[in-house]
């Protein structure tokens, strides 16, 4: 059995808990972290202290990206992962800038969701929000290129940026037009495991 230890409302463990569901996986999936707290046992799991963590038969393994590569190599998931090494490593490079995404939707979304409105700092998110719509063009222009981040398939390339993707297109901020990315948004908004895990009232 597959145990997934993490708040659902974790970027990081929602994209883990996504993929679980996108190749059907049976999974147990407990609420650690945040409000709900951090015992001994799980520190134990995992010495950082931060989620997600996953054991599978035994095997403990953290670090969301790195989960994700696990469950895709490892459980069949040849649909979500390429073997072919050009197009594995391409979609691995949209796995890793992810942080460079989350990194500039990350202050918005603190902010804007877990800031009261009078104690915002107002110029931060403007800084952010500026930096999040520069990253947003690299997106754009990829996706005029290519259906995918992972090439011609929806795969692990889509879901980290995906995540925080989310976010950027739920939060209350100006956002300038990137039609590629907008319509890369709506194809992933008709599949059901990101709808039900990832499309959640921000929190």
């Amino acid at each position: 059995m597959l145990t997934i230890w993490g708040r659902i409302n974790s970027h990081n463990v929602k994209k883990v808990v996504w993929l679980a569901e996108e190749m059907g996986l049976t999974y147990d999936r407990r609420d650690v972290g945040g409000a709900f707290g951090m015992d001994e046992a799980y520190r134990a799991l995992n010495p950082n202290a931060l989620i997600p963590t996953i054991e599978d038969d035994g095997f403990v393994l953290w670090e969301s990206n790195s989960i994700l590569r696990y469950l895709a190599a490892n459980h069949g998931g040849e649909a979500f992962y390429p073997t072919d090494p050009k197009a594995r490593a391409s979609a691995e490079r949209w796995m890793d800038w992810g942080f460079t995404w989350a990194d500039a939707i990350r202050p918005i979304f603190f902010q804007m969701v877990r800031t009261e409105a009078d104690k915002r700092d107002l110029a931060l998110i403007e800084r952010s929000v500026a930096r999040a719509a520069g990253l947003s063009a690299i997106l754009d222009d990829v996706l005029r290129q290519q259906e995918w981040l992972s090439g011609e398939a929806f795969g692990v390339g889509d879901i980290p940026v995906a995540a925080y993707a989310n976010s950027w297109f739920q939060l209350p901020v100006e956002r300038p037009s990137r039609p590629n990315l907008e319509r890369w948004y709506a194809a992933l908004q008709e599949r059901a495991p990101f709808r039900d895990v990832v499309m959640i009232p921000l929190s």
